[in-house]
């Protein structure tokens, strides 16, 4: 039988070491180190493809791998940078441009009539609910039926409305309290909250608005009227599509302007609220200017009706929900026209402590 050349190694390794025991201790490494190169040629030979296979896509990878692809280029161009030779004072004259930063403060502020069109500032339909941009109260209070009891109370609101604040210690109050739920960035709709819709009609259509709210508005209304304030509201209930769409046209406005999609988004929510986390869209907040001053600035705060609502309306359950120097704490700049109810009770605390809804809370709930 022919011995195989790894058989003929062997046994001749083997007879060395028996003639010479100085040579049996090398003989062992040196048979194990034969068997190994012996070996491998005939496992290559049996698996020729798959060791083919792997050796090519190593060098597919070798040649078109980021990292070792500049060891197969040459640099062919004449006038190529020659980085060997790049010192460090030429580096230091090399001047980058400056990058200019957004002055996010003198920035206008965009207002709801800027991105809506002339027809859509006359009227929206969102969900076949009638969205009319401005409800003067002459017009409210004249279509409105009150009884005998609510134009009473509107005459004397003081009594028959304010809380005392000598028994504020007397009062409880209850996280549950519809009146008092938290709307704001941090904290968004509940996804099961329904609103509780009435209508108030007017000459422009049904203004829509929390029921429950209704009576005290207005009483708030008829009580502006008799000391000579006209007020107007806009932007009454706001259902999640209107106010995403115009959430999201005031950002593709400033982004047309030319500044990144977060700048615009910083500034939009500033004066338009995250949708899903709009007091509007739970029927508790209103936006009230007045027939001689109809613009959402901060110039409304210094007219008569802005300073009439800020004294005032706490006596019918209204707070000026974004005041001055507390936007670290709303995180809303200051809005003098926007009003939300919370009740008479919570008011007459937060009108008399000067604090604000999230502090309220803070401290009571």
């Amino acid at each position: 039988m022919k011995r195989t050349a790894e058989e003929k190694v062997k046994f001749k390794l083997l007879k060395i070491g028996h003639k010479n025991r100085f040579c049996s201790i090398l003989v062992v490494p040196l048979l194990a180190i034969s068997m190994l190169f012996l070996r491998v040629p005939g496992y290559l030979v049996s698996n020729g493809k798959r060791f083919g296979m792997i050796a090519m896509t190593f060098f597919l990878f070798t040649v078109y791998s980021s990292f070792s692809f500049p060891v197969f280029i040459t640099n062919t161009q004449e006038n190529a940078f020659d980085y060997d030779s790049f010192t460090q004072s030429e580096a230091a004259q090399i001047e980058l441009a400056k990058e200019e930063e957004l002055n996010m403060e003198n920035v206008q502020l965009l207002e709801d009539a800027d991105v809506l069109s002339d027809e859509e500032n006359t009227k929206i339909f969102s969900h076949g609910m009638e969205v009319v941009e401005r409800y003067g109260a002459e017009e409210i209070l004249q279509y409105t039926e009150g009884s005998k009891q609510e134009q009473e109370q509107a005459t004397s609101p003081s009594k028959a409305q304010t809380a005392s604040p000598d028994k504020e210690n007397e009062v409880t109050f209850s996280a549950d309290d519809w009146r008092l739920i938290l709307i704001n960035q941090q904290n968004s709709i509940p996804d099961d909250y329904e609103p509780v819709l009435g209508s108030i009609k007017t000459t422009k259509g049904i203004m829509k608005c929390d029921e429950r709210i209704i009576d005290e508005l207005l009483n708030m209304l008829q009580a502006a009227k008799e000391d000579g304030v006209s007020l107007e509201i806009c932007s009454p209930y706001r259902d999640y599509k209107y106010q995403k769409m115009l959430f999201n046209r005031k950002i593709n406005r400033y982004m047309s302007m030319g500044m990144s999609y977060m700048e615009a988004y910083q500034l939009t929510s500033r004066a338009v609220t995250v949708p899903g986390a709009s007091e509007h869209q739970i029927g508790l907040a209103l936006d009230i200017v007045s027939n001689t001053y109809s613009s959402l600035d901060e110039g409304f705060g210094k007219t008569d009706a802005g300073k009439w609502l800020k004294e005032n309306s706490y006596q019918y359950g209204f707070i000026l929900r974004y005041p001055k120097e507390k936007e670290y704490i709303t995180g809303i700049q200051y809005e003098p026209w926007h009003f939300r109810y919370v009740g008479v009770e919570a008011a007459t605390i937060i009108k008399e402590k000067e604090i604000t809804l999230e502090e309220f809370w803070e401290e009571y709930l």
